[in-house]
């Protein structure tokens, strides 16, 4: 096959069961899934680039693109299995990683277990130095006692270094000096400045995402270096871009000295996704529903984009509770994670309960009838017993489930404990896997004062589709979209990311003083950073800047954004920024504060550009109503029972299809379950589209 230059891109998402690959071809997409190898990553994507540019009919050197998303720093940080890395501040500040918030985020918790810190205390030093929160020197930096660093660095076989100074966000020199000193003694070990992963306030934060920067920065930058060279020696000789937890891409040098934005980068492709279907389809409030193999992500998505932060915790001690794990100062798209995918595990405990996730099977050994050694009943072994499943076309066909072994690790494992029949284990870990996604969802939403049962909800990853009807019985929505290519949704989303890169910096003003002199030379420089990076990345698109100011009143212990004029500002601009400030505040809060000075405490800077040409939209396609490819025995909760149901192949139905429930819709990474209170149809995109029937 002979393709046009610039028309061939590839997107690869890393999971923790399976890896995904989506090759655009034009407007065309070949899709495939393979196992996730955990030892070594890169094999299994190369495995799968392989197999889908065989499948597409696309030699390596026609591909113009390859974007990549991956779970592997999110994991060496949850694991602690990353570099042994040491930490330099300023001196009498060794503990501020284990000091942290010094509070308690379980009040009442007598046996409260907080997350010990990154890199230990004997790990730990400082010099003598010392800056004002203006960025004066109060003491210079002593540099013999820097200099004295470097053997006990040495003996103690340290990889990688963060360098996290007090107050190094208004003034780098003293961390620069350090790193330029130690580079020089140390050649080869890698070092993270502070004022250049995280140039804000609030020393912890800032020191805690320099930390786990620096801890991951070996990992990540090894594994980046030997994917690149791999595809370049099977002729991928093209750029590769790295998907960032905000939602933009990010050139392979830029990911490989900040991993750390990488951290959520595979969820975030999800929300990219279906961003885009709400923009193109029209749908204003979105819940997106992304589940794979090991976790399910609930993403709100409201007038086309999703809900955005600047904070995260990695590795929570208490799955749900803020404050039990490491925070992480990155733009990030804002979404809840739970432990329930396909190979989430099920277990009955002492009271008899019967419990889904969080833990997973994963990839290896995998559930019961993946025939890989797995020997416990997982999400998957039930979908199979329910006949979501069909067991001779998983994954592409890529390998065979065994439906007697899933039945054989549900009856030992849930229905000897609980007195139930295979079948009706089955269903009960169907029931409560579906009811943990429903609850987390509806507090997600409370939590952020949204409702749920006006909004569509666009379903997407390898299980999704099989789940997404019931899940939207349990929060009274309407309308389900799948879209085309829905098992590998987050690599297909990666298609759609912009390259885009956010500049943040912490300068403090209060408005009555506010000089916009430094304010708009401290702008310039965010400006050129962020450029830069992005001319980079999409050299000669054009590219949109996005600003926006952390702002409150003053006594007030957290900010809130506030856009900005795209020019420069001056300083009868003050008053503009209060009246914007309070209009936010009132949005948010119901009404502002008069009389109370606000003050500002960090700007940011975003600049983006497309990388993917924009796909015109078709006409209103003509209705139809195909018959079944085949059938097969779905169980039926309500009836208590299996019927016989019209199996449909998702790649032979037209826009304009319609198929009435309940029914299956096939393809090859995944399955629809159109349940007895949906009809589906075809839109003019190709996306399936689920609607309750009003008699429901």
């Amino acid at each position: 096959m002979s393709t046009q230059a610039g028309d061939v891109r590839v997107g690869v998402d890393i999971g923790g069961t399976f890896t995904d690959i989506a090759v655009q071809i034009g407007s065309r997409f070949v899709t495939t899934k393979v196992l996730t190898t955990p030892r070594a990553p890169e094999q299994a994507v190369m495995q799968g680039i392989a197999a889908a540019l065989a499948e597409a009919g696309v030699s390596p050197n026609e591909v113009d693109l390859v974007i990549h998303g991956t779970t592997l720093a999110t994991n060496a940080l949850i694991e602690r299995k990353g570099a042994r890395t040491a930490m330099i501040g300023t001196e009498g500040h060794r503990d501020t990683l284990e000091l942290g918030y010094e509070d308690r985020f379980s009040e009442y918790d007598v046996f409260i277990e907080k997350p010990a810190p990154l890199i230990p205390r004997d790990l730990r030093f400082t010099v003598p130095e010392r800056m004002s929160a203006k960025g004066e020197v109060l003491r210079p930096l002593d540099e013999a006692a820097v200099m004295a660093l470097v053997p006990e660095l040495q003996q103690l076989h340290v990889q990688s270094l963060a360098i996290g100074l007090l107050h190094a966000y208004v003034n780098p020199d003293h961390e620069r000096r350090v790193r330029d000193i130690l580079a020089k003694q140390l050649p080869g070990i890698s070092i993270s400045l502070s004022s250049e992963v995280c140039a804000e306030v609030r020393e912890y934060d800032r020191f805690s995402t320099t930390a786990c920067n620096a801890y991951v920065q070996p990992l990540m930058a090894g594994y980046l270096d030997r994917l690149s060279r791999q595809l370049k020696e099977t002729g991928l000789a093209c750029p590769l871009y790295l998907m960032l937890s905000g939602g933009g891409l990010a050139t392979l040098e830029t990911a490989m000295r900040f991993p750390i934005r990488l951290v959520e980068s595979g969820p975030a492709g999800g929300a990219i996704l279906a961003a885009g279907i709400a923009a193109e389809s029209n749908l204003p409030r979105v819940l997106s529903f992304d589940m794979g193999g090991t976790t399910a992500k609930i993403c709100l998505i409201d007038d086309f984009r999703p809900q955005a932060s600047r904070s995260f915790e990695i590795g929570r001690i208490y799955r749900f509770l803020k404050g039990s794990g490491l925070p992480v100062r990155i733009p990030v798209i804002e979404m809840v994670e739970i432990g329930a995918g396909g190979g989430s595990v099920a277990t009955v405990d002492q009271l008899k309960r019967l419990k889904v996730g969080p833990e997973s099977a994963g990839a290896e050994p995998g559930p019961a009838s993946y025939g890989r050694g797995g020997t416990a009943p997982t999400v998957t072994d039930a979908d199979l017993v329910l006949g979501r499943i069909d067991s001779r076309r998983f994954a592409g066909g890529s390998f065979s489930l065994d439906v007697e072994a899933a039945k054989s690790a549900l009856e030992r494992d849930v229905g000897e404990r609980l007195g139930l029949a295979a079948i009706h284990s089955a269903y009960g870990v169907s029931e409560m896997v579906d009811e943990n996604m429903a609850n987390a969802a509806r507090v997600h939403a409370i939590e952020r004062g949204k409702t749920l049962g006006d909004r569509t909800l666009i379903a997407f990853g390898g299980a999704a589709p099989l789940h997404a009807a019931r899940l939207a019985e349990k929060l009274g929505m309407d309308r389900i979209v799948i879209p085309t290519s829905a098992g590998v949704g987050s690599a297909v989303g990666f298609l759609r990311a912009p390259v885009a890169y956010e500049v943040v910096r912490s300068r403090f003003f209060r408005l009555s003083g506010f000089d916009s002199g430094a304010v708009n030379g401290m702008l310039r420089e965010m400006q050129d950073e962020a450029r830069q990076i992005v001319a980079t990345g999409a050299p000669g698109a054009a590219i949109q800047e996005h600003r926006h100011v952390e702002m409150r009143y003053i006594g007030q212990g957290h900010e809130i954004a506030v856009d900005l004029p795209l020019r420069d500002l001056t300083t009868d601009d003050a008053p503009l920024l209060r009246t914007l400030f309070e209009q936010r505040y009132a949005e948010i809060f119901g009404r502002a504060v008069p009389g109370v000075e606000v003050e500002i405490l960090a700007w940011s800077i975003t600049m983006s550009a497309s990388v993917g040409g924009k796909t015109s939209d078709p006409p209103a396609p003509a209705e139809s109503h195909p018959t079944a490819n085949d059938r097969r025995r779905l169980f039926d909760g309500l009836l208590g029972e299996y019927k016989d149901v019209g199996v449909h192949w998702r790649d032979q139905l037209v826009p304009g299809s319609r198929i009435a429930g309940p029914a299956i819709i096939a393809e090859a990474q995944t399955a629809t379950v159109v349940s007895a209170v949906f009809d589906a149809r075809i839109d003019r995109f190709g996306h399936i589209v689920l609607e309750r029937r009003h008699d429901a």
